[in-house]
């Protein structure tokens, strides 16, 4: 005899199934979390933190001037 209510076979693999993916992702998240505590501990020294800025959001020190350089990659 057999019975299919909300705790069936199926049900376990599927959970079975999501309970993976969601390992999956925690030791993605993990990885993630100690490569940027790596980085903000980079940031205790200045120069490494005013490197950061100056990179990412293009900040600059007054009385400078930034060029950005782009380069076209679609080929004609």
């Amino acid at each position: 005899m057999l019975f299919f209510d909300e705790n069936s076979y199926l049900s376990h693999v599927e959970y079975d199934k999501e309970i993976e993916k969601l390992e999956i992702e925690k030791a993605y998240y993990q990885k993630e979390i100690v490569k940027d505590r790596k980085i903000i501990e980079s940031f205790e020294n200045e120069e490494n933190l005013e490197r950061f800025a100056r990179e990412t959001y293009m900040m600059k020190r007054k009385n400078e001037d930034i060029f950005i350089i782009e380069y076209d990659t679609i080929s004609n």
